[in-house]
């Protein structure tokens, strides 16, 4: 299991079309989490109907492994949120799994309505902010007006706002290195009962439901039997692991980390987002 202190969750807050997707994809590619070939645009958009309409839906998620400058090695978990103003709740919830956001920002475009709607349901949640001007490849790129708008509008220091360019992969290092330097690692006790949040639920035809979750405290292991404070019904892990952004199985999750489980749950309506997930014996009572 991974120390806390080179753990780093954090999501993408963006308007629709502002470059969040490809952002996202480069910051996978960049390091080596997915081989180029396999690159597809958008990969972790995974639902037929969000490529379609080329838009996030779902809250998915990767691990990505980076190898910062000063050296060390620290675990990146991405949530993608949805960019779109349909999906307000599904935003909420992810938000709370994460201790950062990257502000995605269109340098050509400046703030828009659903930047704000994001952006303060990522200031709700206490997010420490790091603000990315996207798109800077573009002529009517102007950085210095956005990042201008970003602190009037919204009130927060885009001095050092890390200027990109999502399609050509300029700035991309220097978004990893903001991560790392600029976003707090998540807090935690190994030691203390199982409490796991439930981010997202999904069917899969293969496996059943496929459960997103965030550990806080303890540690959730392949076998464990856990059980969902909010009904108190009680379900054997089977399986366990991590997006890669496939899926990837290892033997346990600590706490600040986030993965997926499996546990023979047949219907998605059996799982309830922002659940309590704890151990059947010596669990949590505390939400």
């Amino acid at each position: 299991m991974i120390e806390l202190n080179k753990i780093r969750n954090f999501s993408i807050v963006a308007h629709i079309d502002h470059g969040k997707s490809t952002l996202a994809d480069r910051l996978i590619q960049s390091t080596g989490t997915v081989k180029d070939r396999d690159m597809k645009e958008q990969l972790l958009d995974a639902m037929d109907i969000e490529r379609e309409r080329g838009i996030t839906i779902k809250a998915n998620t990767v691990r990505i492994d980076y190898q910062a400058d000063n050296g060390e090695s620290y675990v990146l978990n991405l949530i993608d949120t949805p960019g779109h103003v349909d999906f307000a709740y599904e935003v909420s919830r992810s938000m709370r799994a994460v201790e950062g956001s990257l502000l995605v920002v269109d340098s050509t475009q400046g703030v828009e309505a659903q930047t704000l709607a994001n952006v303060y349901q990522a200031i709700d949640a206490d997010h420490e902010i790091v603000p990315v001007l996207n798109k800077i490849d573009l002529p009517a790129s102007d950085c210095d007006r956005v990042a201008e708008q970003i602190e009037d509008v919204i009130g927060i220091d885009a001095s050092e706002a890390i200027q990109v360019s999502a399609k050509t992969g300029v700035g991309i290092k220097e978004t990893l290195e903001a991560i790392v330097k600029h976003l707090p690692a998540p807090g935690g006790d190994r030691e203390a009962p199982l409490k796991a949040m439930l981010v997202d639920s999904w069917y899969d035809s293969y496996l059943g439901v496929v459960v997103l979750v965030r550990v806080m405290d303890g540690v959730l292991k392949k076998g464990d039997r856990v059980k969902m404070l909010s009904n108190g019904s009680t379900h054997h892990i089977d399986r366990i692991g991590v997006f890669r952004p496939e899926m990837q199985d290892i033997a346990a999750l600590g706490p600040g980390e986030i993965g997926f489980i499996t546990a023979s749950i047949k219907q998605v309506r059996d799982t309830s987002v922002g659940d309590t997930i704890t151990h059947e014996k010596k669990g949590t009572d505390v939400p």
